[in-house]
C-alpha cells in the first residue's frame, strides 16, 4: 500500500498534469468506489469544475475543486491513476473516469476494489471523517516529540502496530514503520507506553528521517501521465530497505539475520540483536 511519500508523489505529478483543468464529465463506474453518492449525484457535483489545485492529507489525494467542493481519493492497495487520450479505451479496472478539457481523461484503475472517493464541502474538509481522525502530519510543529510521549504513555500495544494507526502518526505503512524502528533500535514488539524518553526522541528523528529520505527520491521521479506516480512505489525498490522484506538476508548493522514476525496478521522484519 502506498504509504506517505508515495502519495505526496501522487499528488505532486497530478497537480502539475491536471491543475487549471476542467471537468467536462465524470463518470463513476464502479458505485462502491464513492459508497456515499450515486452514479448520477457524483457526475453532477464535479461537471464543469476546474482543478484548482491537488494536495495530500496523510495518505488521502485531495483535488480542490473550483465551487467549494473536494474530491477526497484514497488508493489503498491498488489504486492509480493515469491521464490518457481521449480516445484510448479505458485500462483493465478503470472505477472512476474523468474527462477533462483538452481532450484528455484521467481515469482511476484499482485491482483490488479497495480505493475510496468521496465529494465533500471544502469549507467542511477538516470535519469530514476520514480528515478529522487523522493525526499531525509528520513534518509539522504539532508532531512534536511532547505529541508523541503523550500519545505513547497511553498505549499499552506494540509500537510497530501504534505506528500504523493514523490517529496516532499519520502517514506511515508497514515499510516506513519497521524502517524507523530499525533506525531507532527499538523492537517493534515493545510497548509504546514502556519507552523512555531518549528512545522516544530517537523514534521521533527516525520517523522524519525515514520520511524525508524517501520524499527526496520521490522529487526526482519523472513524471508519466500513463502511470502517475507509479514509476516510485509500483518498482522494485527492495534493495534499498534497511530490514523490510530482508528476511534472512544480514543487518547492515551487526550482519545478525534479519528476522519476519507476524502482528495482526502483517509481516514485520528487524533485527533481534539490534531491536531489542
Amino acid at each position: 500500500m502506498p504509504e506517505l511519500p508515495e502519495v505526496e508523489v501522487v499528488a505532486n505529478h497530478l497537480d502539475i498534469l491536471v491543475r487549471g483543468r476542467r471537468i467536462e464529465r465524470a463518470d463513476l463506474l464502479r458505485e462502491k468506489l464513492a459508497p456515499d453518492i450515486s452514479r448520477e449525484v457524483f457526475a453532477d457535483e464535479l461537471r464543469g469544475r476546474i482543478i484548482n489545485r491537488i494536495s495530500r492529507r496523510g495518505k488521502h489525494i485531495l483535488f480542490e475543486l473550483e465551487g467549494g467542493k473536494t474530491l477526497i481519493t484514497h488508493l489503498r492497495m491498488s489504486g492509480r491513476f493515469s491521464l490518457f487520450p481521449t480516445e484510448l479505451d479505458d485500462p483493465k479496472f478503470t472505477h472512476a473516469r474523468f474527462h477533462l478539457d483538452g481532450e484528455s481523461k484521467l481515469v482511476f484503475q484499482d485491482q483490488r476494489h479497495f480505493g475510496l472517493m468521496k465529494v465533500v464541502d471544502t469549507d467542511k474538509l477538516t470535519n469530514t471523517r476520514e480528515i478529522a481522525k487523522l493525526a499531525p502530519e509528520p513534518f509539522s510543529d504539532a508532531f512534536s516529540i511532547d505529541y508523541l510521549t503523550t500519545r505513547l504513555r497511553s498505549s499499552n500495544v506494540a509500537i510497530k502496530l501504534f505506528l500504523l494507526d493514523q490517529t496516532k502518526v499519520c502517514g506511515l505503512g508497514n515499510i516506513y514503520s519497521a524502517e524507523a524502528l530499525f533506525l531507532a533500535g527499538i523492537s517493534p514488539l515493545k510497548a509504546g507506553a514502556r519507552l523512555g524518553p531518549k528512545r522516544i526522541g530517537r523514534l521521533h528523528r527516525s520517523i522524519r528521517d525515514v520520511l524525508s529520505e524517501s520524499l527526496a527520491i520521490g522529487g526526482t521521479v519523472v513524471v508519466d501521465p500513463t502511470n502517475i506516480g507509479g514509476n516510485f512505489y509500483g518498482t522494485d525498490t527492495d534493495a534499498e530497505w534497511l530490514v523490510y522484506d530482508r528476511e534472512g538476508l544480514p543487518c547492515p548493522r551487526c550482519s545478525c539475520a534479519i528476522v519476519r514476525i507476524r502482528q495482526n496478521g502483517r509481516s514485520t522484519y528487524y533485527c533481534r540483536k539490534c531491536q531489542r
